[in-house]
């Protein structure tokens, strides 16, 4: 039986239309699960929207529409995103979903039933652009006495009845939690940061709300909607029918299931999600990691700025499989990083027109020219030719690892600097000279260094799966989903290959 492995995105929140923040949780997301499904896992990735809360109500009222109308405006642009991005998710889920709407009741009724929710008055911080409550040490001071969120956000001060989850009462065993299970959450800075706050003490969680009305009814008192949170995170059980007391096949998802999530999220996830369903009597996820925020050209991110990036207005200015290689390669997976057009335009131009694409287009075009198109075969391995296909090994055994732990980047990192091997091997054969002073050498290199290429495009569909597929294509490989298991299997000799074009453009600064 093949292996289950689930991943999600957050649900994005749908007052507003995607930024790149959003593309990089989707992208990176995206990257894991295809890795994965080449390694031959069943792999479902599921991504969505969140579109309950008060922040979506006034933006309703605002616009003179209904609630819904607007969220189904709103989703439809987040889902026409996992195109525009290439996304190769499973399922887009809603939380205005009846689906959805189930589980979350039925998470709720779990907690109701075992006595962790009860009826009290909520006094506090409440931030609207967050749809989080918030402690008074958990804030930062204005100069004019007023306090900001984390994310810069207004918070105002609110009076009103709610139910409670006694999330007090979870300190001890989330803390074990987060000692048994090494790597429940990373990256490690953002764990020990987890950790700091639930050692700090934890309040009751104010989950339902009354004063507006937009959003699930919990189910023991309809004069009660679900605080945002309590809602929203049953989002990745109901994506596999986990919260019912139905049998489903999806079921088996999750038990090995993953969450990828931005850092100002990371304390809903890692601290009231677990919280939520260990006092429901309920499995877990296996693993929560938080990526870190962009900036644009060192400037933080923000509509009053107005710096905030399109990502398809990068897309139509540079390239799909461009900006996706950017958004991995460009910064360790887990850190902040800043994006800069400068910067984009250099690696287009330096990994991937120079490194990769010239690599496909002097060799590939000269066994197009050469020889009629007509990939030979291998005669020969020397010392250089072993040298390339360990280097192939290393990636094999160290690529698997190194995804294990999210370090996307090192991944590329790998993958280019076999991409450098396989260009050094190209230029030092010089296969122009031998053409005319050692025919079968000529024909070794060129058959060996299209047999790179192949291997190349195994290794970089999960970053740049068109390029991928193109780069397959050409060399006569026409099987779709395939597996690294396959990449050995997969021969090339005596493939005619298609015509040879151009992978990408360089861009002029």
């Amino acid at each position: 039986m093949t292996d289950k492995f689930y991943i999600t995105t957050p649900i994005y929140y749908v007052n507003d239309k995607p930024h790149i923040g959003h593309a990089y949780t989707s992208v990176a997301t995206d990257f894991v699960a295809r890795f994965m499904r080449k390694k031959g896992y069943d792999v479902r990735f599921q991504t969505g929207t969140d579109e309950h809360g008060l922040k979506i109500q006034k933006a309703a009222e605002n616009r003179g529409k209904e609630p819904l109308d607007l969220c189904n405006e709103n989703s439809q642009i987040f889902r026409d995103l996992t195109k525009s991005l290439n996304l190769s998710n499973d399922d887009f889920i809603r939380t205005t979903e009846q689906r959805h709407i189930d589980g979350a009741s039925y998470l709720w009724k779990r907690l109701h039933e075992r006595n962790q929710i009860y009826l009290g008055e909520y006094t506090g911080w409440y931030s609207i652009n967050d749809e989080t409550f918030y402690n008074e040490k958990d804030l930062t001071k204005q100069n004019d006495g007023s306090f900001k969120t984390i994310t810069g956000g207004p918070v105002e001060w609110i009076t009103e009845k709610s139910y409670f989850f006694k999330l007090s009462e979870w300190s001890d065993k989330l803390l074990d939690l987060y000692k048994n299970n090494s790597d429940f959450i990373s990256p490690k800075s953002k764990k020990n940061e987890v950790v700091k706050f639930v050692e700090s003490g934890l309040n009751d969680l104010s989950i339902s709300r009354t004063s507006f009305k937009w959003g699930i009814k919990t189910p023991t008192d309809g004069g009660h909607i679900m605080y945002v949170w309590l809602d929203a995170l049953t989002c990745y059980a109901n994506g596999v029918g986990y919260l019912n007391d139905t049998v489903d096949t999806l079921n088996k998802y999750w038990d090995n299931v993953t969450h990828i999530v931005g850092k100002d999220i990371l304390r809903h996830h890692a601290v009231y999600w677990p919280a939520f369903l260990m006092a429901a009597d309920l499995d877990l996820p296996k693993r929560i990691f938080a990526h870190g925020w962009w900036t644009n050209e060192g400037s933080k991110i923000s509509k009053s700025l107005g710096n905030v990036i399109d990502p398809i207005e990068i897309i139509n200015e540079y390239g799909l499989e461009q900006f996706r290689y950017f958004l991995l390669r460009e910064v360790p997976f887990g850190n902040d990083g800043d994006f800069s057009k400068k910067a984009l335009i250099n690696r287009i131009n330096s990994d991937l027109v120079n490194d990769l694409g010239n690599l496909c287009q002097r060799s590939l075009t000269m066994i197009e020219k050469k020889l009629e198109s007509v990939v030979p075969n291998i005669t020969n391995k020397g010392n250089e030719e072993k040298a390339l296909q360990e280097s192939i090994e290393i990636i094999l055994d160290k690529g698997p690892k190194l995804i294990n732990e999210f370090k996307i980047h090192d991944y590329i990192k790998l993958v280019w600097e076999h991409i450098g091997k396989v260009n050094k091997y190209f230029n030092d054969s010089k296969p122009w000279e031998l053409e005319k002073e050692n025919e079968e050498m000529f024909l070794n290199v060129l058959a060996i260094t299209a047999e790179q290429i192949k291997n190349i495009a195994f290794f970089i569909e999960p970053i740049m799966p068109n390029i991928s597929r193109e780069i397959l294509e050409i060399v006569g490989v026409d099987k779709v989903n395939l597996k690294f298991e396959d990449m050995k299997r997969v021969n090339i000799f005596g493939n005619k290959l298609s015509k040879v074009n151009h992978l990408f453009k360089r861009v002029q600064e």
